[in-house]
């Protein structure tokens, strides 16, 4: 059988990903398209049942009776293929967003092909715009129907005479049978837009977008057992670039709860500075330069340089709206409130130094092209690290942005240390000046003499998540990734140890487990899980790294997408979805396992100098 709704929801992890690196479309394994943000990721939602499963709209195309579902992404694509199978017979849907943009707005094609038998298909058209805030207009004359509201206005052309149909929709049935092929196309725009494409358009679309799925992923650098899942992976990933300006998002999706009916429930449809780094390596260690040429020039144009970091950013650039709550909106399963904007933009976070920085290093110092640095960002590169090294004592709220009294967190810690190295490193190798380097000097060593005394808690055996507290965060297992210690070391040994029976539950792993000032408890963080394969691998643990990392493949749905956090007690996807982190994260320890296993990929020459470290200097001496 198909997938069941409960209450009008379904699981998120019967949702697949299509885009068009513009914004992107969750599609229910029913066919039905429950979540749209247009013309950008972070635009208000055209289509948000997912939001809400009575005020939200929908559009969805499939079997009007009993039926079963299977689908696929269609090769190494991000062209979605969902067989429904009836009693009467079987028909295909296919679904994608044209990639080649041409100056056009976003538009989502749907092919509908018999496959055998004679099969009634359904096409309902149920638009909300801005989030289900603003009336909607329909139009309907035959197979094209027009709908418009807050400013926002959809196209579609159907398969089918279009009619009233259920709640305020246009609904259209057709019998499909084997060997008919008929479009259903979803066009952004007012009643000035393009036309609604013809069937031919849509084939060459189709064609188009395929070959270009195909060209992007062979010009990737993937080996290794587990090649399959990185190049899903990373197409995920692609998906989630914003092209036009070179910045990636978080996830496409906002409010999706980290604990079921909870308050946890954040926007992640923006650019962190962190996440977007993180990506940038993973694309640099597969062999993909010019999107983190693109990424850096993003950041570059932010001006980091002549003011201090946000912590996330628009797509565009520019300053997310302020945190606010849709009230009207009952949330995914009844979880509330359902935010847009994000409150963690005000927030100190003192890692975010080393994430820009490493960037900026691991681009410069890896690039197959030798790329030179560029002055604009070395006055980038300057500006953070002595920014790092000016205020790396003070308190911040951590790369967890947690909502409660900013702490001296261990790991902003490290990324500070992490920003003054690497600067020193690119300030030597590159012979550039203008830098306060001895400033950097003391505040490196400055910083390995706090975290090594008062980081590591010998009574815990641990590194602990702040200064002077017992509490553990598996964030400080980046010590090791960074090259702060060696996994090998008896410290990162210990506190490996203490994070997985603390933290862990079986394969999976919790970020941290203590009181962060918000009511209820969040899921596994599938992030901290590759983590843990991390610190197994690079501590010469293969064949446990190995088995765990197969473990935590076993998380991800059947085409290969992953949430941010699953709850370890009944495997259920939670958070924000597809997750960017949880995909970066799976590249990376896939690359990592590769290469200590024998297999060649440039990610050793990447892995090599992104944990070099120069010796501790005293200042007046560099």
């Amino acid at each position: 059988m198909g997938p069941s709704r409960r209450d009008g929801y379904l699981p998120l992890r019967e949702y697949a990903l299509v885009g068009d690196m513009r914004t992107a479309a969750l599609v229910g394994r029913d066919g039905s398209v429950d979540w749209w943000c247009l013309p950008r990721f972070d635009a208000p939602a055209v289509l948000c049942r997912l939001m809400d499963a009575r005020q939200g709209g929908h559009m969805r195309v499939g079997p009007t009776g009993a039926h079963g579902a299977t689908r696929r992404y269609d090769g190494d694509s991000c062209v979605l293929v969902t067989d429904f199978e009836t009693a009467r017979g079987r028909v295909r849907l296919t679904d994608f967003m044209p990639v080649e943009h041409e100056g056009r707005e976003p538009r989502l094609l749907r092919l509908v092909e018999g496959l055998s038998g004679d099969v009634e298909v359904e096409t309902v058209f149920r638009p909300t715009f801005d989030f289900a805030r603003a009336p909607v207009h329909l139009e309907a004359r035959e197979r094209l129907a027009r709908a418009w509201g807050g400013g926002q206005a959809l196209a579609l052309r159907g398969p089918g005479r279009l009619g009233p149909g259920a709640d305020g929709a246009l609904t259209a049935r057709t019998r499909v049978r084997a060997g008919d092929r008929h479009w259903v196309t979803l066009t952004s725009g007012g009643a000035h837009a393009d036309p609604a494409p013809t069937d031919a358009e849509a084939d060459a679309a189709l064609i188009h977008t395929r070959a270009h799925w195909t060209r992007w992923i062979q010009a990737g650098d993937y080996g290794g057992p587990h090649a399959a899942w990185l190049r899903r992976s990373a197409l995920t990933l692609k998906l989630l670039i914003h092209a036009p300006s070179g910045s990636f998002i978080a996830a496409p999706t906002t409010s999706l709860p980290e604990c079921a009916r909870g308050t946890r429930n954040w926007d992640y449809r923006y650019a962190w500075l962190r996440d977007s780094a993180w990506v940038m390596h993973v694309l640099m260690s597969l062999g993909y330069v010019d999107e983190a040429g693109a990424f850096l020039r993003w950041l570059e144009s932010l001006g980091l340089d002549e003011r201090p970091p946000g912590v996330l950013y628009r797509p565009d650039g520019g300053c997310p709206e302020e945190e606010t709550c849709l009230t009207h909106l009952e949330g995914y399963q009844g979880a509330q409130p359902v935010r847009v904007g994000n409150g963690a933009n005000g927030q100190l976070q003192l890692d975010v130094f080393g994430e820009v920085i490493t960037a900026a290093y691991l681009f410069f110092e890896t690039s197959p092209d030798g790329h030179e640095m560029r002055p604009g960002a070395w006055r980038m590169v300057r500006a953070l690290a002595t920014q790092a090294a000016r205020r790396w004592h003070e308190r911040d709220s951590g790369l967890w942005e947690q909502r409660c009294t900013p702490k001296h967190y261990v790991s902003s810690k490290l990324m500070c240390w992490v920003a003054v190295d690497r600067a020193l490193k690119l300030s030597q190798r590159h012979g550039l000046n203008g830098g306060p380097i001895g400033e950097w000097a003391a505040a490196r060593n400055a910083l390995r003499e706090l975290l090594e005394t008062r980081g590591f808690d010998p009574e815990v055996g641990a590194f602990t998540h702040a200064l002077g507290r017992t509490e553990l965060d598996a964030s400080v297992l980046l010590m090791a990734n960074h090259g702060f210690l060696p996994a090998t070391d008896p410290r990162m040994r210990s506190t490996l140890a203490r994070v997985r029976e603390q933290l862990g539950a079986g394969p999976l792993v919790r970020r941290y487990v203590h009181a962060d000032g918000l009511p209820g408890e969040e899921g596994a963080f599938l992030l901290c899980g590759f983590w843990v394969v991390d610190s197994l691998a690079l501590e010469g643990r293969l064949d446990e790294a190995f088995g765990l990392y197969e473990q935590l493949l076993g998380y991800s749905n059947d085409v290969g997408l992953m949430p941010e956090q699953v709850d370890p007690r009944t495997g259920c996807f939670l958070g924000n979805y597809p997750q960017g982190l949880t995909h970066l994260a799976l590249i990376a320890s896939g690359l990592l396992l590769s290469r200590l296993s024998g297999h060649s990929s440039r990610c050793a020459m990447i892995d090599a100098r992104c944990s070099q470290s120069l010796p501790v200097i005293p200042a007046l001496h560099v």
